[in-house]
This record gives structure tokens, C-alpha cells and sequence, in this order.
């Protein structure tokens, strides 16, 4: 009884102390200054930032549950080291190089020339205009770097040399990356002249990274065993569908998160997030019913790669369209991801996880419809604010202004990748040794298997042929 009223005193005390300091802190703050306003939005805005770049930054781990389910059994070791060593390799370069060429001081509108490995003196500089500093800005572009590389390691697993894969990934965040965020986020020629929209990234992450992934698949050649019309069954559906949940999950920082601040744009954040959430829903439901029409069976990989595809359409103009024009954007490209896996299937170039049909074709279409769907109350800020898409009683100058933006980046994503791409081979760094293609590249580049006692290292193979303790052969191996 004494223990319980000794601690009732020290709690009514307690209390008593906190009582006396807030009424003091509220009396002397009853009449904030501007400074105190200025704090507060800062604060918030930074905090915003921050955690909607965690989000982002958590995206990675879904890029490799995705592809660790989407592919062969015998490759899942190497794909996850990529996607997680790529987030490492990225943030180093991203600080070097990468985030000056983004958004240092324009060169001609083509790249940035400032800002390049930002420490102490950029602690408290705010980043232009925005409550946020550019360390946080940092952070949060970095996030969204690291996505550009990862897309294009999906559509080239299970046969890229490893060394390979570390050169490229940091050459995509130094060299094409950044050029193309210049343009349209940094002040350059396309975001700051053109007027062109992409409010989070259908065309500065995806299609630069779907782009990519294409050229490499094309240079890399199709994977062993390969056999076009009958593509390889996926190895684990269960971390497939865990990695796509992951990523929607981690769209509501991707997309949200673009605002670049939370201070006063409660509204905007709130129809971001409708759209987002609307434009995934449509695709994977439109994706879902279009492969049954056709098939008969509830296809739960197109089903997945549907809503990615919505998720990536919807990108960027999830502030500048209204929630039907969202649904719609991502009915569209739910039946688009489909053609273009089948054109891509067609063609015979080996997209282990279809990472061109979902974020290249889904991020151009993306981009073109805001030119047809963009609504003139949200178009507030470029050279085309005020003005609506053709299909919402506008003229074609919105339109026109993001084809151009789109055709350019295609066009020098694709120079650079061919180069690049072309290098490695030279170098004879694209391809993994041939003997990866028998004994797997896991047990040839890492001398491991992601599930040993099933997929047995060859040296525990006997001459028979027979595994030891090991059951049949996992489907698609």
C-alpha cells in the first residue's frame, strides 16, 4: 500500500510540473513568429520526406521477392545479391556524381553542375524553394535511383556476369540516370522549358528503367534452355505475390511522397493517393479478366504484373488527372502490359520478369495520358498550367510537350544503353561463362543455392544421377 501511494505522489507531481511548463510554453507561444511558422513547416515537410523515402527505399526489398519468385530456381541467389548490393553501389555513386548531374546549377538545361558529394555545408541549406533540405532531398532521390537499376536486373537475370551487373548499375546512376531527372526535375530543357509533367516517375524512373532493361535483354541473349512460346514457369508464386504487396505498399511513398512536403497539401496528397490506390486496383483487375477471356484460368503473374503496370501508368499524372481518369489510365494499361508481353514474347527477347512491358510501355503510356486525361484545376505550375488534356476540352499542347519528352528520353536512354551494353561486351563482362549455363549461375558465381537440400550443389550429385536427399527437380529448373 505504501509502494502505491508513494508512486501516486510522484505521478501527481509529475503531472503537476507538466501542468505549469505547458501553460508557461503556451502562454509565451500564443502569438508564434514567423520563424516559429517557418520551424514548424520545415519539420513537418522534412519528416514527410523522410518517411515516405523509407518507403521507397523498402520498394527494393519487393523488386527482390518479385524477381526471386518470378524466376528459375537456380538463379534466385544471384538475383538477390544484385538487388541488394545495387542499392549500396547506387548510394555511393548517387552521392558522388549522380544527385549533381540531377540537380545542380543547368548547364544548358542538359545537366546539373553543383551539388556533387553534399555533407556538413548542406546540413541546414534548403533545397530551393521547398521546406526540405538538400540532404533530405538527397535521400530521397537516392530511393528513387535505386529503382532505375533494379528494373533492369529482372529482365536480365539468371545469365548476367555479376561484375557486369555492379558496372552497369553504376553507370546507369552516374551517367543516364541523373541526365534524364535533369530534364525534367532538375530545371532542365524538358521540366522548366517544355512545361513536361511527370509528377513521381513514369517516365524518369520507369521508362528509363524498362528502356534500358530491354536493350540488355536484347544484347544479353535469352537464358539457357530458353524456349520462346513456352516461357519458364516462375519457381515460388508465394514470394512473388509478397514481393508485389511490398511494392504497392511502398507506391504510397513513391507517389505521395513526390509532393516533396505535407505543410498545406493535405488535398493534393489525399487525390495522389486515390489515385494511386485506383489506378493499381484497375490494372490488375483489367489484366486479371483480359488473360481469363483469353485463357479460361485465373492467371495470378499476369494478375501481379497487371497492377504493377497500373501502379507505373498512374505515376505520373496521379496529380494532375481526376480518380475516373486514374481508373481508366490503369484499365489501359493492364490490357497494354499483356500485348506487350506477347509482342516481346514474339520478337523472341528473353524479359525474364517483363520488366520492359510493365515499366517501359506502361511508363510511356503513362506519360502520353496525361496529354489526353490531364484536368486544368490541377495543372497549376510549368509552361502548359491551366491547360487540360484533348480528351478533357483541351488543345494538344500538353500533349504534344510529353510525347517530345518521351521520345527524347527513349531515345537517349537507348544510345547510352547500347553503349554501355556494348562495352561490357567487348569486355566480355555481359554474359556469365558458359558454364554457369550447366551448373547454374548461383553455384558458378556464388558457389550457393538458395534452397540446398533441393537444389543440390553438382558435386552432390552421383554419377547416377540420382540427388542426395533431394526430391524432383523444381518447376521451371
Amino acid at each position: 500500500m505504501r509502494k502505491l501511494w508513494s508512486r501516486l505522489i510522484v505521478l501527481a507531481i509529475a503531472t503537476g510540473v507538466l501542468m505549469v511548463v505547458s501553460t508557461s510554453a503556451f502562454a509565451q507561444d500564443a502569438a508564434p513568429t514567423a520563424a516559429d511558422l517557418t520551424t514548424i513547416k520545415v519539420s513537418i515537410d522534412t519528416v514527410w520526406v523522410m518517411l515516405t523515402g523509407f518507403l521507397v527505399f523498402f520498394m527494393q526489398t519487393g523488386f527482390a521477392m518479385l524477381e526471386a519468385g518470378l524466376i528459375r530456381q537456380k538463379a534466385v541467389v544471384n538475383a538477390l545479391l544484385e538487388n541488394f548490393i545495387d542499392a549500396g553501389l547506387t548510394a555511393i555513386c548517387w552521392w558522388v556524381v549522380g544527385f549533381g548531374i540531377a540537380f545542380g546549377a543547368t548547364s544548358g538545361g542538359l545537366f546539373g553542375t553543383t551539388l556533387f558529394m553534399p555533407g556538413v555545408a548542406e546540413m541546414s541549406a534548403p533545397f530551393g524553394t521547398l521546406n526540405i533540405s538538400v540532404l533530405t532531398m538527397f535521400f530521397f532521390q537516392f530511393a528513387f535511383a535505386a529503382t532505375a537499376s533494379t528494373i533492369t536486373t529482372g529482365a536480365m537475370a539468371e545469365r548476367t556476369d555479376f561484375i557486369g551487373d555492379l558496372i552497369y548499375s553504376a553507370i546507369i546512376a552516374i551517367a543516364i540516370y541523373p541526365v534524364i531527372v535533369h530534364w525534367v526535375w532538375g530545371g532542365g530543357w524538358l521540366g522548366a522549358n517544355l512545361g513536361f509533367y511527370d509528377f513521381a516517375g513514369s517516365t524518369v524512373v520507369h521508362t528509363v528503367g524498362g528502356v534500358i532493361a530491354l536493350i540488355g535483354a536484347i544484347m544479353l541473349g535469352a537464358r539457357s534452355g530458353r524456349e520462346f512460346g513456352s516461357p519458364p514457369k516462375p519457381h515460388n508464386l508465394a514470394l512473388a505475390t509478397l514481393g508485389t504487396m511490398i511494392l504497392w505498399f511502398g507506391w504510397f511513398g513513391f507517389n505521395p511522397g513526390s509532393t516533396l512536403g505535407a505543410y498545406g497539401q493535405g488535398s493534393l496528397i489525399g487525390l495522389v493517393t486515390l489515385n494511386t490506390t485506383l489506378g493499381a486496383a484497375a490494372g490488375g483487375l483489367a489484366t486479371m479478366f483480359f488473360i481469363f477471356f483469353r485463357t479460361g484460368k485465373w492467371d495470378l503473374v499476369y494478375t501481379l504484373n497487371g497492377t504493377l503496370a497500373g501502379l507505373v501508368a498512374i505515376t505520373a499524372g496521379c496529380a494532375f488527372v481526376s480518380p475516373t481518369s486514374g481508373i481508366l489510365i490503369g484499365l489501359i494499361a493492364g490490357i497494354l502490359v499483356v500485348l506487350a508481353t506477347d509482342l516481346i514474347e514474339m520478337l523472341k527477347i528473353d524479359d525474364a520478369v517483363g520488366a520492359f512491358p510493365v515499366h517501359g510501355v506502361c511508363g510511356i503510356w503513362g506519360t502520353i495520358a496525361i496529354g489526353l486525361f490531364a484536368d486544368s484545376t490541377l495543372t497549376t505550375f510549368g509552361a502548359n498550367a491551366g491547360k487540360a488534356g484533348v480528351l478533357m476540352g483541351g488543345g494538344f499542347e500538353i500533349l504534344g510537350v510529353q510525347v517530345v519528352g518521351s521520345l527524347a528520353t527513349i531515345a537517349y536512354v537507348s544510345v547510352a544503353s547500347v553503349l554501355m551494353f556494348g562495352l561490357l561486351k567487348v569486355i566480355n563482362r555481359l554474359r556469365v561463362n558458359k558454364k554457369a549455363d550447366i551448373i547454374g549461375i548461383d553455384v558458378y558465381e556464388h558457389g550457393a543455392s538458395i534452397w540446398p537440400d533441393v537444389l543440390p550443389f553438382p558435386e552432390d550429385v552421383p554419377a547416377g544421377g540420382e540427388t542426395k536427399g533431394a526430391t524432383a527437380p523444381a518447376a521451371g529448373d
